[in-house]
């Protein structure tokens, strides 16, 4: 098995965040290390017990305080699955108010691939910010995917593997 590195997974609030736990498996038998990193709102979504047993990792949801230890490796890519109408026009927009945003905010400047798999229902997708925001971050070099909301899982972990990636230590 070809060990691909550490990717960190940011989930967000959509109903595919309640079957990770497959993208998750698929992850690991493609080599990957996965660290998760839930939006508040996915977090009450989630069993975060079970996802950091599947991991080996905690699920972060809140900011570590300074001079605490960082509980996940520095990563060699970050996803964002399923992202949100919310998630992207945050991201887009620079706001880093919680630690989802921040890493993914973060990354677009770290020089290691960025995939994001919007999961937004046609309503929000008409609205005038959304597009828009969703073509800064390509132009960003953020390498989008839209999911349905039933995933592909397997899609997704083909999509995910990097190219001439650095890791960052978030």
């Amino acid at each position: 098995m070809t060990q691909r590195g550490v990717l960190a997974l940011i989930i967000c609030a959509a109903p595919p965040v309640l079957r990770i736990g497959e993208l998750i498996e698929l992850l690991h038998e493609d080599g990957w290390t996965v660290c998760l990193t839930a939006t508040p709102t996915a977090a009450t979504w989630i069993d975060r017990e079970a996802l950091a047993r599947q991991t080996g990792y905690p699920v972060r949801v809140e900011w570590r305080m300074p001079g605490e230890a960082e509980p996940h490796p520095p990563a060699d890519a970050v996803a964002v699955v399923p992202a949100t109408f919310n998630v992207i026009n945050k991201w887009a927009q620079g706001i880093n108010d919680a630690l989802a945003l921040g890493i993914l905010n973060e990354a677009l400047g770290a020089g290691i691939p960025v995939y994001a798999f919007p999961n937004v229902k046609a309503q929000l997708a008409a609205h005038p910010s959304y597009d828009r925001h969703l073509r800064l971050l390509e132009s960003a070099g953020v390498r989008a995917t839209p999911m349905t909301s039933v995933p592909n899982w397997q899609m997704i972990a083909d999509r995910v593997r990097p190219y001439d990636a650095r890791p960052l230590d978030f």
